[in-house]
């Protein structure tokens, strides 16, 4: 019996640092290429470019720093995602502009961002239920509580993306052309009733440059400057809260069926 649990022991040792060994590899290739953007971004002089790098190489501690500091394991599969998760926001999406080339990209990162916090939120207080004998909290409320979690991240991401936007001068909040408008800011009598332009066929911005007088013509309808892209990312979040929040119900109801939820779990240390 001793030598079995001795085996079973060792087996484990060997899987986890196994595990270990792909994410930290991942996370040394991932930084190496982030490295190299960052060297050419301060070549071109690019120095928003090459913040946004230098920010990512402080993201990709997150992961190690979350378990030292708060003595937890995050699943391998959970680290090399959000590893991978935040090299296709910033270095893919923002410096190479996959956002502007890929269709649906930032659509893409939102939902997954809306998922892998759920998850992470259900754990947190699942840890809670499962080791603090005075919290016995049911698995529907769990569930709420996870997607309640992914939420607040997603709208404090949305107030990071406002700031950088409205300090930094970034376009971090994609603007979008749209051919009608309800505003009662248009109304011509004044009155606190939308007054309603559709078929809009362009608009033109006419501003002041170094002293000179200069306009700028926008085809197929007007600038939205934010706020669409803005509800199609809580709403994506919302999506992907959604989701996990299901799977986290029925995990919690059946762990033994829905086991493939512990991949996105984090889970409290063990000394094994």
């Amino acid at each position: 019996m001793a030598s079995r649990r001795k085996k079973f022991i060792q087996e484990l040792k060997r899987v986890g640092k196994e595990s270990r060994r792909s994410s930290i590899a991942v996370y040394f290739f991932l930084r190496a290429l982030v490295i190299i953007c960052m060297i050419l971004e301060f070549l071109r002089g690019d120095m928003n470019n090459a913040f946004l790098c230098l920010l990512s190489l402080t993201l990709f501690l997150m992961p190690f720093f979350i378990e030292h500091q708060f003595k937890i394991e995050l699943p391998n599969t959970l680290e090399i995602i959000i590893m991978l998760f935040i090299f296709s926001a910033e270095i893919l999406g923002e410096i190479n502009n996959f956002y502007g080339i890929i269709p649906y990209w930032d659509t893409l990162l939102h939902t997954l961002n809306g998922f892998l916090a759920a998850g992470v939120g259900f754990a947190l207080f699942d840890l809670l239920n499962n080791n603090i004998e005075s919290i016995n909290l049911s698995p529907l409320f769990l569930s709420i509580v996870a997607f309640c979690f992914s939420m607040t991240i997603g709208v404090l991401w949305e107030f990071f993306e406002f700031g950088a936007d409205y300090y930094f001068k970034t376009d971090m909040q994609k603007d979008r052309i749209t051919s009608e408008v309800n505003s009662v800011l248009l109304n011509p009598d004044k009155e606190n009733i939308p007054y309603r332009i559709t078929g809009i066929e362009d608009t033109t911005i006419h501003y002041k440059e170094k002293g000179e007088y200069k306009e700028f013509k926008i085809e197929n309808g007007y600038l939205d400057i934010g706020i669409i892209d803005t509800m199609k990312d809580l709403f994506v979040n919302f999506v992907g809260a959604s989701f996990f929040s299901v799977f986290g119900y029925l995990y919690i109801k059946n762990r033994d069926k829905y086991q493939f939820v512990n991949h996105f779990l984090p889970s409290k240390k063990k000394n094994i």
